[in-house]
């Protein structure tokens, strides 16, 4: 994309600034306006436009729409851990939040080395070429090249959109609205069965010895 090494860390910083305003003040307000559930979709949609926008762009102008964009779909990862921390019980947060960090490291592990691979596989070369005009009436520069060897300028931002897709069918079926009431009732039944046996006991009621007689 013809981006110097100033504008690559320029466009890293400013993506940085907007998905930290995001994740803030817009991620708070979507929150209280549209509910837990729209923001995970909101985020989600907004996540397909930009890797649908990296697939597809092939101007500088291109790249700086779809990191704004890029920065709005930072909402998703804490709108669903804010999903799942309201959703599950007092004593699994711990097991939930892991399972979610957990898979997400997976993914970040993960993507890196798969995007590489589907870009070897549509022959997309991401060698930094010298900055060469014509030569001899043919046009050599790295744009041309770069042209030429790919159908796709960006083919495997477009399989994280056909992933991201899959995600956001699996999201419309998030219910609306959680019945606290009866999970918190379920709850507090589940911690009345494991009681200590030797817990207080009603002033009338015989206190059971330590140890009973028993015939074996």
């Amino acid at each position: 994309m013809k981006f110097s090494p100033e504008s690559v860390a320029a466009f890293i910083a400013v993506l940085g600034i907007l998905s930290i305003i995001a994740q803030t003040i817009v991620l708070s307000l979507l929150m209280r306006s549209i509910g837990n559930k729209n923001t995970i979709l909101l985020g989600l949609g907004f996540q397909i436009l930009q890797l649908a926008w990296y697939g597809f762009g092939s101007e500088p102008w291109m790249m700086w729409a779809a990191g704004a964009v890029a920065a709005m779909s930072s909402i998703t990862f804490p709108a669903v851990s804010a999903l799942v921390s309201r959703t599950a019980d007092a004593d699994q947060q711990g097991v939930v939040q892991g399972m979610i960090t957990g898979i997400r490291g997976l993914c970040n592990g993960l993507g890196p080395a798969l995007y590489g691979f589907i870009f070897y596989i549509f022959h997309v070369e991401l060698k930094e070429l010298p900055m060469t005009g014509t030569d001899l009436g043919t046009n050599t520069s790295p744009q041309h090249h770069f042209e030429q060897n790919s159908i796709i300028p960006g083919p495997p931002f477009l399989f994280g959109a056909c992933s991201v897709l899959l995600a956001l069918l699996v999201a419309l079926f998030i219910p609306e609205h959680t019945n606290l009431s009866l999970r918190s009732s379920s709850w507090r039944k589940h911690c009345g069965g494991h009681s200590h046996p030797h817990s207080a006991q009603a002033p009338g009621e015989a206190k059971e010895p330590l140890l009973q007689d028993t015939n074996v």
